[in-house]
């Protein structure tokens, strides 16, 4: 009998050790967002400490920027429009060009680019050693002074709880909403083949994680050589990577150099790409011929793409 009662103390001191470990490991994953969140509105960490993530990656604006291009140290406008960083945490790589294939990688990047933030690595850490808050909080997460690895891992544990599922289309999809007429009609020619939408934005995020040129280089004025200047092969020549239509409503302006304004320019442009840039390079096959969607398509598809907005932005950007 007492052998019983031993084997079963052991047991409920097993669980309870297990359950404690398991409520630690919680704590300490939120810290690390936590810490993350801090960090991505930390300015410190920029050369001049006049900027930070947020910044560019506003949350008001879904985390995207209203500029054609973001305003880094010293007022220098970025090379590239600033992106929503809603939605990573499933991508295979991220910035325009797939530079970096992880979150971690990638959060480092604009710290050090002279562009934007402007300051090495190094002495981004220095400064968060050399912070009494950060240097506690560091150790109190990751039980070791603050460094590149850690720092990259906060700012990764952070951007990845940025995900949205909360739109009027997922109300639809869950069958807890309706669209109107001119939604369900944007909707259906979205996923029609002939308006080659779908070719590209599918899947949970609208996206197909590829990279195509569809028709915004010329070598001309539009000479931004996208995914070629990483991979050197010519076939990538003005190749951008396909972003995630989810909050696309809030994150104007669009396309890497932010050249239209609107949904509405968006759409008009791809119902007739040549008249925009007639003399695009390498530009893909699937947009060689005009689309010409009528008024009443362009103003479905728009409405369609606005049912892809998360409410909880929505109502965000309704305050500013």
């Amino acid at each position: 009998m007492q052998k019983k009662y031993f084997i079963a103390l052991l047991g409920i001191i097993f669980f309870i050790t297990l359950s404690i470990a398991f409520k630690e490991k919680n704590v300490d994953n939120y810290s690390i967002k936590k810490l993350g969140a801090l960090l991505f509105n930390e300015k410190i960490i920029s050369k001049d400490s006049t900027v930070s993530c947020a910044s560019c990656h506003n949350p008001a604006f879904a985390f995207s920027d209203t500029l054609d291009f973001s305003i880094g140290i010293n007022g220098v406008p970025t090379k590239r429009n600033s992106p929503s960083v809603l939605n990573m945490k499933n991508r295979p790589y991220f910035f325009w060009d797939g530079r970096a294939e992880t979150l971690a990688q990638q959060a480092l990047m604009p710290i050090q680019n002279p562009d934007e933030m402007g300051l090495p690595i190094d002495e981004a850490i220095e400064r968060l050693n050399a912070s009494a808050f950060y240097k506690n909080y560091f150790n109190q997460v990751f039980k070791t002074n603050p460094n590149a690895k850690n720092l990259s891992l906060a700012f990764e544990a952070y951007e990845n709880t940025l995900e949205t599922v909360d739109s009027k289309f997922d109300d639809w999809s869950n069958n807890i909403g309706k669209l109107s007429a001119s939604e369900e009609r944007g909707r259906k020619l979205f996923v029609n083949d002939d308006s080659k939408c779908f070719d590209c934005h599918f899947g949970i995020d609208y996206t197909n994680d590829d990279f195509k040129n569809i028709g915004l280089f010329n070598g001309k004025n539009l000479n931004d050589s996208g995914r070629y200047l990483i991979t050197k092969d010519l076939a990538d020549l003005g190749k951008f990577k396909t972003p995630g239509l989810r909050n696309i409503a809030l994150t104007a302006p669009y396309m890497h150099n932010g050249m239209f304004k609107t949904l509405e320019e968006v759409v008009d442009y791809y119902s007739n790409t040549n008249k925009f840039v007639p003399d695009a390079y390498n530009k893909d096959a699937t947009l060689q011929k005009p689309i010409k969607f009528s008024d009443r398509d362009k103003k479905d598809l728009v409405a369609f793409l606005k049912t892809l907005s998360d409410k909880k932005y929505m109502t965000k950007r309704s305050s500013h």
